[in-house]
């Protein structure tokens, strides 16, 4: 099954602790397509500006990406800069360009529309409801936010997760939207307004799923080096989101193995700068990486 994403293509500045990049790529849904499209086929929308190089756009098509999509508009791409320090959980927002993102208004190509596998990435929940009403009926619809829109928009969201099976957000997030400091609390109130599962993003410590009654604790994986951390939540919904279109099974048990395919795919990503770990990842890697998840977490019961 196919997975349509709508989102982010940017550029990114990022400095870290252990090194610096400037202007490479970025953006949620090029994070999101490169994890998915080991996995399944990913048709991308989004937006980039006339100073985007053909190079990170063969990049995509190289992973097997459809960027039919991809619109190009007169102005500059969307631009972060952003800093971590040694609390890589933790981004420091230096400087935003939104250039043509600002006017982004996704037109979702006929051949797009009866995408099975929907994922929102980080937008406006406004946009992210006008995509909802150009597909077709799809199976299974995933979203993502941020504090920014959680703050300005609480209510368009709310309407949002009246139409979605899966909500993904972190910690932070989580609480603030929630009024509640609880995660667990909080993961139940937000389900109370439409979602059928959650998934709250924990950084280094992992994350949980809050499906019905039931609860789910993913570990994350011990990394002897983390050079950016930019993206991994994007790299960790594309991986999730690639294995359930793979395997065309949204049950709570598959959505177990898929957290961890996105674990896996998240902890390849801070492995170095930008995407430059996605440039060579193989298909062998990440099933090594999935048996040692495997490996984290397995004890005989008594």
């Amino acid at each position: 099954m196919s997975i349509l994403v709508v989102g982010s293509v940017a550029f990114d500045s990022v400095e870290t602790p252990f090194g610096k990049a400037d202007n490479v790529l970025g953006g949620s849904a090029t994070y999101f397509s490169a994890a998915a499209s080991y996995f399944s086929e990913v048709k991308l929308v989004a937006v980039v500006g006339e100073d985007f190089p053909d190079e990170h756009i063969d990049f995509l098509k190289d992973k097997g990406v459809d960027v039919t999509g991809l619109q190009r508009m007169q102005g500059k791409t969307f631009h972060w800069e952003g800093r971590y320090d040694y609390d890589l959980n933790e981004a420091h927002t230096l400087a935003t360009h939104l250039n043509v993102f600002e006017k982004f208004q996704p037109d979702i190509p006929a051949a797009y529309r009866k995408s099975s596998y929907v994922f929102l990435a980080n937008i406006d929940p406004d946009i992210q409801w006008n995509v909802l009403e150009q597909v077709e009926r799809p199976k299974f619809i995933a979203c993502d936010t941020m504090n920014f829109w959680i703050e300005g928009k609480p209510d368009a969201l709310k309407r949002l997760l009246s139409k979605v099976d899966l909500f993904v957000l972190n910690e932070g997030e989580a609480r603030e939207f929630a009024k509640e400091p609880n995660l667990v609390k909080a993961a139940k109130k937000i389900i109370s307004y439409g979602p059928k599962t959650i998934i709250i993003k924990r950084g280094e410590y992992g994350a949980l799923m809050f499906n019905g009654g039931s609860i789910f604790s993913a570990p994350a994986y011990p990394l002897e080096s983390i050079f950016d951390p930019t993206g991994a939540g994007d790299s960790f919904a594309g991986g999730l989101m690639g294995y359930l279109a793979n395997t065309d099974d949204a049950s709570e048990a598959n959505i177990r193995q898929a957290i961890i395919f996105g674990s896996v795919m998240a902890s390849f990503n801070v492995e170095d700068f930008s995407l430059n770990r996605m440039r060579t990842l193989t298909l062998k890697e990440i099933r090594e990486r999935y048996r040692q998840f495997k490996q984290l977490t397995h004890f005989e019961d008594i």
